[in-house]
């Protein structure tokens, strides 16, 4: 019976032949050149196969180069924020920094005579008695202070030590109800008693004749009567002058030119030096200056 398929060469035959053809192929191809406009269709045959096959491997790489660089941005800006907080706590703080070294300047400016001995105190506490206005500075007997010594911030008289612990000093305002300071107006020379009021923002001037000139606006400087406060130095400005003839008095009051709500930094000072008669003394600042410096 004849068979449906009919037996071609052996496998062995077929392997011989095709290795013959190929080697036959590569040698006319080394030596002639003659396939390779044949290659050149044949690559361009199998360039969008290639690709194709190549695409997978493409988008996978562009996919995690996107959530690499997504979560590069994510860190960065969470780095960026932290720094931004950072750099935000540290700028208050350089504010804060920056106001306390103007307050110094001004307080190391301050119209404190050069010959005075002069020392940077800084406020502890305020005393919480609604009836007293004291506060507690962080300068004691080891830096010399002494009670009744003149206490000044930036802009005039704060007030006056009472007590002198060790390291630490207790200080009378000049607001307080029973602390007074004798003044005398730039303007006319005309003196009087500035008494606390219970006020941070307000002094009276006790006993002032309806017939006084004394007119809002004045500046007043501690005379140095009392031996207490050293002279020239500014206390107030007069804000308030009511003359009731139905009253014995005029009723004068003044604000004080230290900022006695807001103190942070303050200035103690010693008693002046005295100077020899035949050494020369050196230039004060006149009453203009002073007004000029503590104008509002």
């Amino acid at each position: 019976m004849d068979t449906i398929f009919t037996r071609g060469p052996s496998i062995n035959s077929r392997l011989a032949l095709t290795l013959a053809l190929s080697v036959m192929l590569i040698v006319i191809d080394h030596k002639f050149d003659g396939f390779n406009s044949t290659r050149v269709y044949l690559n361009s045959l199998v360039s969008p196969i290639q690709y194709l096959a190549n695409l997978p491997s493409v988008m996978l790489s562009e996919s995690a180069q996107r959530l690499t660089s997504h979560q590069q941005l994510r860190s960065e800006n969470e780095r960026l924020t932290n720094k931004l907080l950072m750099m935000s706590e540290r700028l208050q703080r350089f504010d804060i920094i920056e106001a306390e070294n103007s307050q110094l300047r001004k307080l190391l400016d301050a119209p404190v005579k050069p010959e005075m001995r002069k020392t940077v105190a800084e406020l502890m506490a305020v005393d919480n008695n609604p009836f007293s206005q004291q506060i507690l500075i962080n300068r004691g007997a080891i830096d010399g202070v002494f009670p009744l010594q003149s206490v000044l911030d930036d802009r005039g008289i704060v007030g006056q030590v009472m007590e002198v612990g060790t390291t630490n000093s207790r200080v009378l305002l000049i607001s307080d109800v029973t602390h007074a300071i004798p003044v005398r107006s730039v303007r006319n020379n005309i003196r009087f008693i500035a008494s606390g009021s219970g006020s941070l923002d307000e002094l009276i001037l006790e006993h002032v004749p309806h017939s006084v000139d004394v007119q809002e606006g004045d500046l007043l400087l501690s005379s140095g009567l009392g031996q207490v406060f050293p002279e020239g130095y500014p206390v107030a400005r007069v804000n308030k002058v009511v003359r009731d003839e139905s009253l014995p008095f005029a009723t004068v009051t003044a604000q004080p030119l230290a900022r006695l709500d807001r103190l942070k930094y303050l200035l103690l000072i010693w008693p002046q030096a005295p100077v020899a008669d035949d050494q020369p003394k050196e230039d004060q600042p006149t009453e203009a200056e002073l007004i000029e410096g503590n104008k509002p």
